[in-house]
C-alpha cells in the first residue's frame, strides 16, 4: 500500500517551478550545470552510517558524484522531475548522503507537484538545522543536516496537514534506505515505522493481552530497544518538555505504576544531562511510564499526555527551547504506533489547538536513565521549576 499522497500544487510551489525553469533555460546556475552531469552510484559502509560525521573534503570528492557534491557542498539545485526520488513511492527512510544521519521517512513523503521529493516533517528534527537564505529574490528558509552540514533544500509553510509544512529537498543530498535494508544498514530502530521487527524479536502482544513473565525485564528496555510490556505492565515512553514537570503529572494518572526520567531519541550512548543540553546529541528529555493496562489503556495514557503539555510548539515547551524539549511519542511496537497515530489525529482535529500538532511518533530506541537528582525531582523539590499543567 503506497503512503505517498497527492496534493494540488501551491502558489509557492508554482513559483519555484517557474524559477527552476528559468535556471534551466539560462544554464548559468552552478547547481543546474552540475545537475546536467550523470550521477554515479555512491556506496557507504555501515560504519559510516553509525558515525554520522562529515568526512574530509578530499574524501567527499571521491565518494560523491558531481551533482551530489555541488548540491551538498556548494548549495546547488538539481532540476525538477529529473532527479532520483521525486517520484519514489517505496517504504523506507532518507538519510544524508554525506553523513548518513536519518532525515526523512517515506511515511511523511507526498507528491507536492514540484518535481522534488517533499515531506511534511523530518524523521529526526534534531538531525536538521534551518537558516535564512536571501539569495533568490526573496527570503527563504534553508534546511541543512546537523552533523554533515549538507545543504538539503528549503522548507515552506504551504504543505498539507497536519504540519502545514513542505520540506522541499534535493534528491542528490539524500540516500534512500529501503525498509527491508534498515536493520542490515544500521537503522533497525526504524523498523517499527513499517510494521517490522528486528530479527530475533517476537511479534508484539495483542491489545489487552498479558505477556508471559519471561518477557524482557525493565532493565533491558533501559539498555536498548525495549518491548512494549514488562511482565503484566505496559511501557509508554513520552517526551513533552522538561521531564521534571511531565513526570510529576504522569505519576498522578490512575493506573501508572512507576515512572523514571531519562534521555532517548538521539545518537549518543550513555547520554548525560551535560551532553544532551548542548543540543547536539538529538536526545529528548523523556519519561518512561510503566502502567497497568487493566486499569488504564495506552490510548488514555496518550490522551492524558496531550493534556499536560502543548503539542503544537516545535522544539519548545514554555521557556525551554531546543530539540531536547520536543514533543514525541516513542512507540515500542506496531500496535502502539497505530494507537499513537490515531490519538494524535484525534487531538489534532479536536479544535482545541489553534496550530497543528507537531508531536513526533518514532520507534523507541535506547533509553538512558537520567542522573539520580533528576528522578522524582518535584517530589524532592516541591517548589521546583515546572511549566506543565493539565489543560481541561
Amino acid at each position: 500500500m503506497t503512503l505517498v499522497r497527492r496534493f494540488p500544487v501551491s502558489v509557492g510551489a508554482m513559483l519555484l517551478l517557474m524559477v527552476a525553469a528559468a535556471w534551466l533555460l539560462l544554464g548559468d546556475d552552478p547547481g543546474v550545470k552540475a545537475a546536467q552531469q550523470p550521477a554515479t552510484a555512491t556506496t557507504w559502509s555501515t560504519d559510516r552510517m553509525k558515525d554520522y560525521k562529515k568526512p574530509a573534503d578530499a574524501e567527499l570528492k571521491t565518494r560523491l558524484s558531481e551533482i551530489q557534491y555541488d548540491v551538498t557542498q556548494r548549495e546547488g539545485t538539481e532540476p525538477p522531475f529529473g532527479n532520483d526520488f521525486w517520484d519514489n513511492h517505496r517504504d523506507g527512510i532518507y538519510v544524508d548522503v554525506v553523513s548518513g544521519e536519518p532525515l526523512f521517512s517515506s511515511i511523511d513523503k507526498y507528491d507536492s507537484g514540484t518535481g522534488w521529493p517533499s515531506f511534511t516533517k523530518p524523521l529526526e528534527p534534531g538531525n536538521i538545522t534551518e537558516r535564512i537564505d536571501n539569495r533568490l529574490f526573496s527570503s527563504r528558509t534553508e534546511v541543512r543536516s546537523a552533523r554533515g552540514d549538507s545543504h538539503l533544500g528549503h522548507v515552506f509553510p504551504d504543505g498539507p496537514r497536519p504540519t502545514g509544512m513542505r520540506y522541499c529537498m534535493n534528491s542528490a543530498a539524500l540516500r534512500f534506505v529501503p525498509a527491508d535494508s534498515l536493520e542490515r544498514e544500521g537503522y533497525g530502530q526504524y523498523l517499527a515505522l513499517f510494521g517490522k521487527q528486528p530479527s530475533g524479536v517476537a511479534a508484539p502482544a495483542a491489545s489487552g493481552a498479558t505477556v508471559a513473565a519471561s518477557a524482557a525485564p525493565a532493565a533491558a528496555a533501559t539498555a536498548g530497544h525495549g518491548p512494549a510490556f514488562d511482565g503484566q505492565y505496559e511501557i509508554a515512553t513520552l517526551a513533552g518538555g522538561c521531564f521534571w514537570g511531565a513526570e510529576e503529572l504522569l505519576r498522578k494518572l490512575p493506573g501508572v505504576v512507576d515512572t523514571e526520567v531519562g534521555y532517548t531519541g538521539g545518537v549518543l550512548d550513555n547520554a548525560t544531562y551535560q551532553a544532551v543540553h548542548k543540543g547536539k546529541t538529538g536526545h529528548a528529555e523523556s519519561v518512561r511510564v510503566r502502567f497497568d493496562p487493566s486499569k488504564v489503556s495506552y490510548d488514555d495514557v496518550l490522551r492524558y499526555f496531550f493534556r499536560l503539555h502543548d503539542p503544537t510548539t516545535m522544539n519548545r515547551q514554555g521557556n525551554d527551547i531546543g530539540s531536547e524539549y520536543r514533543s514525541a511519542i516513542f512507540v515500542h511496537d506496531q500496535r502502539q504506533r497505530e494507537i499513537a497515530e490515531r490519538v494524535k489525529a484525534e487531538v489534532d482535529h479536536s479544535g482545541k489547538w489553534k496550530n497543528p500538532v507537531v508531536t513526533e511518533i518514532v520507534p523507541a530506541g535506547p533509553f538512558w536513565k537520567a542522573e539520580e537528582h533528576h528522578q522524582d525531582y518535584l517530589q524532592k523539590n516541591p517548589r521546583g521549576y515546572t511549566c506543565h499543567f493539565l489543560r481541561d
